[in-house]
């Protein structure tokens, strides 16, 4: 009995690589957007508003 139970754990692994790939590329996408927005023009309302200060400034 004990044999069938480590076959059993021994082939149901998570996948850690492909969950480790979405949460790195979840933060890359979260990081490249506030940079690309805060590059962008301002909204109404927010023209007069100071870009953070690790957001880098981007000449176009």
């Amino acid at each position: 009995m004990d044999i069938v139970l480590l076959d059993v754990s021994a082939a149901s692994h998570f996948p850690y690589a492909a969950v480790a790939t979405l949460v790195v590329g979840f933060i890359a996408a979260v990081t490249l957007g506030s940079i690309a927005w805060y590059n962008s023009k301002r909204p109404v309302g927010w023209k007069d508003k100071e870009r953070p200060d690790f957001v880098p400034k981007i000449d176009k």
